[in-house]
């Protein structure tokens, strides 16, 4: 486990100060676009990915615009779905003053958001809805903090309400991470009090994982309350459906390998 920690360490720093300086090479020509930001962003998570041997699946059609809804399971997430699409994120305010990672956000276009702070929230909802006017969705974890995936926590709706106002369609998405060896999805997740860098050198050091992804049909809403509601509904049923599935796959692989 410690050989597989160190080599996927150095792999990973070795693509993170590439990204950086693909960044600054390309920043030195001049102020980058939101949609340029995004693109350098999808950029740097499929190297990331690409560093530590995880791939993502990806079932449903990718969204092309409007706000997408999604469960929430670590900082991982964001790897997955900007690598799968170039997207703007919203997040809290502490991964701003996080090392490196804070500046792949900060330089991606990330939208941060202080929680206690009734300002900070309306100018995430303002950023959010000018946003939507782009050719390149904004996803949201309305779940407002990551879980260890036993259940999906009720959607926060106070920043699916620029979508309403501006009748973007909004996408329902769900993320679920496989372990290679079968052991517990929540094995991955950073949830409660684990710190950061405890929890990505423990991440360094699992084995071979990868990440599914389905994305449902774009819908337009009226109401923020009604949107929160079925978005969490349709995440719930997604994971269902995964995890049968894999149930089933697994269930499978086991009785051929009886036979044989």
């Amino acid at each position: 486990m410690m050989l597989r920690r160190c080599r996927r360490a150095v792999a990973l720093a070795g693509a993170l100060t590439l990204c950086a300086l693909r960044f600054w090479i390309t920043r030195m020509r001049g102020p980058l676009t939101f949609e340029q930001r995004a693109l350098w962003l999808q950029s740097a998570s499929r190297g990331v990915l690409a560093s530590l041997g995880i791939c993502c699946r990806i079932n449903g059609s990718l969204p092309a615009r409007g706000l997408i809804v999604s469960n929430h399971l670590s900082y991982l997430d964001i790897v997955f779905y900007s690598a799968a699409r170039p997207c703007f994120f919203v997040s809290k305010a502490e991964v701003n003053r996080w090392p490196f990672f804070g500046f792949t956000a900060r330089a991606g276009g990330t939208i941060f958001l202080d929680r206690s702070s009734h300002a900070s929230a309306n100018a995430a909802a303002d950023s959010i809805a000018s946003r939507l006017a782009l050719a390149v969705p904004v996803l949201l974890f309305p779940e407002g903090t990551s879980t260890d995936g036993t259940q999906v926590r009720r959607f926060h709706r106070r920043l699916i309400q620029p979508a309403i106002e501006t009748q973007a369609p909004i996408t329902a998405a769900a993320v679920r991470y496989v372990v290679r060896d079968n052991s517990e999805e929540r094995n991955l997740c950073w949830y409660g009090d684990a710190g950061f860098l405890s929890h990505l050198w423990k991440l360094l050091g699992a084995p071979g994982f990868s990440a599914r992804i389905e994305f449902g049909e774009p819908q337009i809403y009226s109401d923020a309350r009604i949107a929160a509601e079925q978005t969490h509904n349709e995440v719930v049923a997604m994971r269902a459906r995964s995890l049968q599935l894999q149930r089933e796959l697994g269930s499978a692989a086991q009785q051929r390998h009886g036979v044989a």
